[in-house]
């Protein structure tokens, strides 16, 4: 299932990105003796404003719920972290050369993710190794295919795509009835020599608060995508999205306890984050180089004649004009 997310979202990215790839240039030609000043009277000339293939770049900051995919399962709840920014690059492009819908994102994150347990009812409250909460700091590069939907001054967005990290930083909090917790792992992760030489036992708890077992894993990657809606005032845009972030690198490698009964703890986040976002090109109208090339017509129009007939008489002869 995860290796087809995959090549679904590694299609969709691709799919996108060729959607910035320019057009064709066409030649349209209009003949004005065939429209007569009846039929033109009757003509209503309704404004159409075309998408150019544009990009931005901008920033964004939002708070996470978080919860964590336990096997075996552990009551939790949603550990609420108000840290989570980056920079994002957004590339627009028509696909296929006429469907202005689709771009690209690409960026960089710093955020938290952790777990959260709770009491059952009967009062127990699960821990993981003696930590009933705990919080990791990660950075991200995520790479996103981007679809959008412009109407008026309002942006509809969609996007999803896969990400690669690397967690930073952990903080453990323990329950007073685990302070003292001390365990065992399987053969391939144990010290050198036991930490709790009393009992014999691998690891101390207290000793890891601040620390990252040599059993958990530091490098993350999953799939990210989400929602949203944009407000634009050329070349300035306001978005608002509703993200969420699937990682499928466990917080600890599945053997750590048994080398029969696997353990696995999936973070996944919701995120609503906030953004501000330049348009580094024009997003409608002519631009730079439309002016330019105009420009350069009407200075050397024998120049562009020559080059139109030349590419007429190649479609002609290759036949893809017709």
């Amino acid at each position: 299932m995860k290796r087809l997310c995959i090549l679904l979202a590694g299609l969709f990215v691709w799919l996108s990105s060729s959607a910035a790839r320019p057009p064709r240039d066409t030649l349209s030609l209009v003949f004005s003796d065939s429209l007569t000043n009846e039929y033109l009277d009757t003509v209503n000339l309704n404004k159409k404003i075309l998408i150019n293939d544009y990009s931005m770049i901008g920033a964004q900051y939002g708070v996470s719920f978080n919860r964590t995919l336990f096997n075996p399962t552990k009551n939790e709840t949603f550990l609420f972290q108000p840290v989570n920014f980056g920079v994002l690059y957004t590339r627009y492009g028509k696909m296929f050369g006429y469907m202005p819908y689709f771009g690209f994102q690409v960026g960089a994150f710093f955020g938290r993710d952790g777990y959260n347990t709770k009491a059952n009812r009967e009062g127990v409250r699960p821990h993981v190794d003696g930590a009933d909460v705990a919080v990791i700091d990660y950075l991200e590069f995520p790479a996103m295919a981007h679809m959008h939907v412009d109407i008026g001054r309002f942006k509809l967005m969609a996007n999803l795509g896969i990400y690669g990290g690397y967690r930073l930083k952990i903080h453990r909090t323990l329950a007073e009835d685990w302070v003292n917790y001390t365990f065992n792992v399987t053969e391939e992760y144990k010290p050198a020599e036991p930490e709790d030489k009393r009992w014999g036992k691998d690891f101390a708890i207290k000793d890891y608060t601040d620390k990252f077992y040599p059993f958990e894993n530091r490098f993350d990657y999953g799939v990210k995508g989400g929602a949203g809606v944009a407000l634009m005032f050329d070349p300035v845009e306001f978005h608002l999205t509703l993200g969420v972030r699937w990682g499928w690198s466990s917080f600890y490698q599945q053997n750590y306890y048994s080398p029969y009964y696997y353990r696995f703890a999936y973070p996944l986040d919701f995120i609503v984050s906030f953004g501000v976002h330049f348009q580094l090109t024009k997003r409608t109208g002519k631009t730079s180089a439309q002016l330019r090339r105009e420009a350069r017509q009407l200075v050397y129009p024998e120049e562009y004649q020559d080059n139109t007939t030349v590419n007429m008489q190649y479609e002609n002869n290759t036949g893809k004009g017709r």
